[in-house]
């Protein structure tokens, strides 16, 4: 039984969005060192701010400016801070009510130890040395603010306000496909494809997934099916993706669903070989492997005559 495999894989994008008149004020105004909050119809104030009442669903919009001292009304121990974290060294995860709001807001405390914490101390903002008019100007909380500031209205207006942000998000993660696509994934290293039959409606599958998608019972019995198969559907691919972005791969480009021969599941790949114009539902295309690859690399023709439709037309 080869072994189950494992990989560490990132999934990391940058999110882009503008900023509507509230937003834009209270990151402008980190970066000037004043926050902002905004004040509700039942008066109360949202720190950070939104631009709709939670409750009313009302439009809100008068800006007011709270203190940079707060209170900690919950907390939680971070040993080990992850990539990207406000902090390099153990820290606490605080939720903060800036003085004059009604609401807290999340954070990074910077405190010796977990001793060093606890709901209802008073703490203050510690400003980033570089301000850009995002949440991260604020580097983190620290101990102290005994006094409280009055809150003032403020009417959000600043030179150069930041009016878009880009965000970037990534989820590191330690990714397993388990036993069934283990196997696949090996017998794809020795130029083979190998599929499960399901014990019950017989339907073979490839990738294997160690179940049968629609019986719900494990399967075991390994079926080799392919290297050929038949073009089910296609789309012209006519921008690079950040994936392909530095392989030898010109746009236009092809990429089909392919149902192996023996299989009941369509897998995808490109289909290459060919003109991106003369690619067809019902073309028969085989795998290619290239030199040390251990996967196929793309599909091509085979020059058999074209499948019948009815030969594939469940697996669209």
């Amino acid at each position: 039984m080869p072994d189950v495999l494992k990989a560490p894989l990132v999934v990391e994008f940058p999110f882009t969005r503008s900023l509507g008149p509230v937003q834009s004020a209270f990151l402008t105004g980190l970066r000037e060192r004043v926050v902002l909050g905004v004040r509700t119809g039942d008066g109360r104030v949202l720190v950070p701010p939104v631009e709709y009442d939670p409750v009313t669903a009302e439009e809100i919009c008068e800006l007011v400016n709270v203190a940079s001292t707060g209170t900690v009304t919950t907390w939680a121990w971070n040993h080990e801070p992850r990539r990207g974290q406000p902090l390099a060294t153990p820290f606490a995860w605080v939720l903060v009510r800036l003085d004059g709001a009604d609401t807290a807001l999340l954070h990074a405390l910077d405190a010796p130890g977990p001793d060093a914490v606890h709901t209802g101390m008073r703490v203050r903002i510690r400003w980033a040395r570089e301000r850009t008019g995002a949440i991260t100007d604020i580097a983190c909380f620290e101990p102290g603010g005994d006094e409280e500031s009055v809150v003032t209205v403020h009417a959000g207006e600043f030179e150069n306000p930041v009016t878009g942000i880009v965000a970037p998000a990534r989820l590191d993660y330690t990714y397993s496909p388990g036993r069934a696509q283990s196997a696949y994934i090996h017998a794809l290293g020795d130029r083979r494809m190998v599929a499960e039959r399901c014990p019950s409606c017989r339907k073979v599958y490839v990738p294997p997934r160690g179940a049968c998608p629609t019986c719900g019972v494990a399967t075991a019995e390994q079926v080799e099916v392919g290297p050929r198969g038949t073009v089910t559907t296609f789309c012209i691919v006519n921008i690079k993706a950040a994936h392909t972005a530095n392989l030898d791969i010109e746009v236009p480009y092809v990429y089909g669903h392919i149902a192996l021969d023996g299989a009941d599941l369509a897998l995808h790949g490109r289909i290459a070989g060919i003109p991106y114009d003369q690619v067809r539902m019902g073309l028969r295309v085989e795998a290619v492997w290239t030199e040390g690859s251990r996967y196929p690399d793309h599909y091509r023709p085979t020059g058999e005559p074209d499948a019948e439709y009815d030969t594939y037309k469940e697996l669209l």
